[in-house]
């Protein structure tokens, strides 16, 4: 297969592409002069795939919630030695992550990084599942989602999701709960390991200062026995509602000041690809117009002592779903809400600035343009926007072209209060 070659002028980056005969994609960015190296190998598989069709089986099969996270785990395990004593031998180190939609792993490295990049793949591609160690695994992870029902920060992030999503996936914590990994089986994760750890369904994506030609040459060799799949994975997602399940939510831990998250359910899905970017975008903007540290909502919170600088706003957005999040540490969230949604209503009746807006859409350009900096940003974003379809080189040119108008229109339509939710973690 040849290799594709993807260019940005005004970032004066490249990046090489090339499809593998079994599906694999290798995308590989320079970055010269960089001391650190970075690789990621990724599947196109996360919590939310709890129910699919098996390629060219007929049935739905439906999995323990968690499967995907606890495949994670597995994966490090191996008859013999430790993968992380073998990484530190060759003085890098490797990690791994599972969220809704993907799971990754990955190392960072100053040296060997051909041996580094071998280890990776071939783990990866190494399941070892047994009865025992599935058991053993359980209360590895049993112990990890108790842990996490007592993190304020973890809580108050799920229970705004499931204030907002009757039915969709991305209310259950990518975890699992104690219960459902309970009836994982070796089976089950063979099953899985089978369906969504295809080559087809993942991509290697490397950038720092190594041989392209070297990188492929690896990736190619070790893939020559690899077979594609001859059809694709069907994913089986419930249909969502578009209103919210409650409008609040609240719960009492070990906190001294209670947290909270508003949180707005997205309805605008489904789009296509030119549409998801764009709405990305535009949320973003309006987030730090309306909310960010130099809003005047937030400097009226702050000096009213509602909030502190722990107050922060993210946006989500993936195909099937997403969210915007305003949170942090307040003693009043109930009059915080308060104020947000009347604010939003006093914006709607006069209108955003346009002078706000082109400050904030500058001052993203300059962070955007900074972040190409880091190897860890732009593997780890490149991977979460390819998943989507996007390829993270048409971000830049979408955020200098989009208009007021269309910041207007996402504004009028995304912050609703009807799908807002308030989510409290109150002092016991």
């Amino acid at each position: 297969m040849t290799m594709q070659t993807i260019e940005n002028k005004v970032l004066k980056e490249k990046m090489f592409l090339k499809e593998l005969p079994n599906g694999l994609k290798v995308i590989f960015m320079p970055k010269e002069g960089y001391t650190k190296q970075y690789a990621i190998f990724a599947t196109n598989y996360g919590s939310n795939e709890s129910q699919f069709i098996i390629p060219g089986e007929k049935d739905i099969t439906k999995v323990p919630d968690g499967i995907a996270h606890f495949l994670e785990h597995k994966l490090f395990e191996e008859p013999e030695g430790s993968i992380f004593d073998k990484f530190s031998e060759l003085g890098s180190n490797v990690n791994a992550y599972t969220n809704f939609t993907s799971t990754c792993y990955l190392f960072s490295s100053t040296d060997r990084f051909y041996e580094n990049l071998e280890l990776l793949i071939n783990f990866v591609q190494s399941p070892y599942f047994t009865d025992e160690n599935v058991e053993k695994e359980k209360g590895i992870i049993g112990q990890e989602i108790k842990m996490y029902e007592d993190n304020p920060n973890w809580k108050v992030f799920f229970n705004g999701l499931k204030a907002m999503y009757h039915d969709y996936p991305v209310k259950i914590d990518i975890a699992g709960t104690v219960e459902s990994i309970s009836k994982i089986t070796k089976e089950d994760l063979y099953k899985c390991y089978n369906t969504f750890y295809d080559p087809s369904n993942m991509i290697v994506f490397v950038v720092g200062d190594v041989d392209c030609d070297k990188v492929c040459s690896i990736v190619e060799k070790n893939q020559k026995k690899k077979e594609k799949l001859e059809n694709k994975i069907e994913r089986i997602y419930p249909v969502e509602p578009d209103r919210i399940v409650q409008s609040i939510i609240e719960e009492k831990l070990d906190v001294s000041i209670p947290l909270f998250n508003i949180a707005f359910k997205d309805i605008d899905n489904d789009l296509s690809v030119d549409k998801i970017l764009r709405k990305d975008i535009a949320t973003k903007i309006l987030l730090d117009l309306l909310f960010g540290k130099s809003s005047d909502l937030y400097t009226s919170l702050y000096e009213e002592g509602l909030i502190n600088d722990t107050f922060e706003n993210e946006y989500t957005g993936e195909v099937e779903y997403g969210y915007s999040m305003l949170g942090g540490e307040s003693k009043n969230p109930k009059k915080v809400l308060e104020k947000v949604l009347a604010y939003i209503e006093e914006i709607k009746s006069t209108g955003l600035n346009e002078a706000d807006f082109e400050r904030i859409k500058s001052k993203q350009i300059g962070e955007h343009l900074s972040y190409y900096n880091s190897v860890e940003f732009i593997a780890t974003t490149f991977v979460s926007y390819y998943f989507k379809g996007i390829n993270i080189f048409d971000y830049l040119k979408a955020l200098k072209e989009i208009e007021f108008e269309t910041v207007q229109k996402r504004f009028h339509a995304h912050f609703c209060e009807e799908r807002c939710v308030l989510s409290i973690i109150s002092p016991k």
